[in-house]
């Protein structure tokens, strides 16, 4: 068994103590090839939560100052996350991210790029439509939200319900070429109305308006999720 799947037992041994979590729409993850699981970003909890209940191996990003913490650090580097520069293009990172993918396997990307903590859409950074577009990798929008109470509930030693709902993959439909930035960022900004339609409207953020919404480089996931 390797390290993150023994990591991946422990997650969830505690998230059945701590949490409540409501899953929904697992059966829509494709079983192989490449996937970008894209996520909201509210806590610490989103992505280990993701990926202790996702059936496959994940991959993610941290901030590269979470090595530095004296536990947190530690299995980090256990659990064989990439460490990202924020504030910059970490073009080693990306770079990191798109081997990742190209070998098959699964990695999660947070859009907004840094935390919430109120629960809200925040607007996204071109970081996983840049990914995808260099990768051609489905995109499996994941919702998570409650757990921004976790803090709360665990002070008055209460379990947090927290919900997650997976929604349909799809993938970008790009022409052959370069990808332009006023692309990306339209690539960008209809994915993340796909997440947005998948929290309820209170979480919606900067996303609320779902009847801007467009869907001009969005595409079905034509593989197929059971395998």
């Amino acid at each position: 068994m390797s390290a993150r799947r023994l990591l991946n037992v422990v997650l969830r041994i505690l998230f059945k103590i701590l949490l409540k979590v409501e899953i929904t729409g697992l059966e829509n993850m494709p079983r192989q090839g490449p996937l970008i699981l894209m996520i909201n970003h509210i806590n610490f909890i989103d992505p280990v939560l993701t990926g202790a209940i996702i059936p496959r191996e994940v991959v993610m990003f941290s901030k590269l100052e979470n090595y530095s913490l004296p536990i947190l650090g530690f299995f980090i580097r256990l659990y064989g996350v990439v460490p990202v520069r924020r504030g910059e293009v970490d073009r080693r990172a990306i770079g990191q991210a798109i081997e990742t993918l190209l070998r098959d396997e699964v990695f999660l990307v947070a859009p907004e790029g840094t935390r919430s903590h109120h629960g809200r859409l925040q607007p996204a950074r071109d970081g996983m439509a840049y990914i995808a577009s260099q990768t051609k990798a489905p995109i499996l929008p994941v919702a998570i939200w409650g757990q921004e109470r976790f803090f709360h509930n665990i002070k008055r030693l209460r379990r947090t319900d927290v919900h997650v709902r997976i929604g349909k993959p799809f993938c970008f439909a790009l022409s052959e070429g370069e990808v332009h930035r006023d692309e990306l960022r339209t690539m960008t900004r209809e994915a993340m109305y796909r997440l947005a339609t998948l929290l309820p409207s209170e979480y919606r953020g900067v996303y609320s308006n779902l009847s801007a919404a467009t869907e001009r480089f969005l595409r079905p996931f034509e593989g197929d999720s059971s395998k």
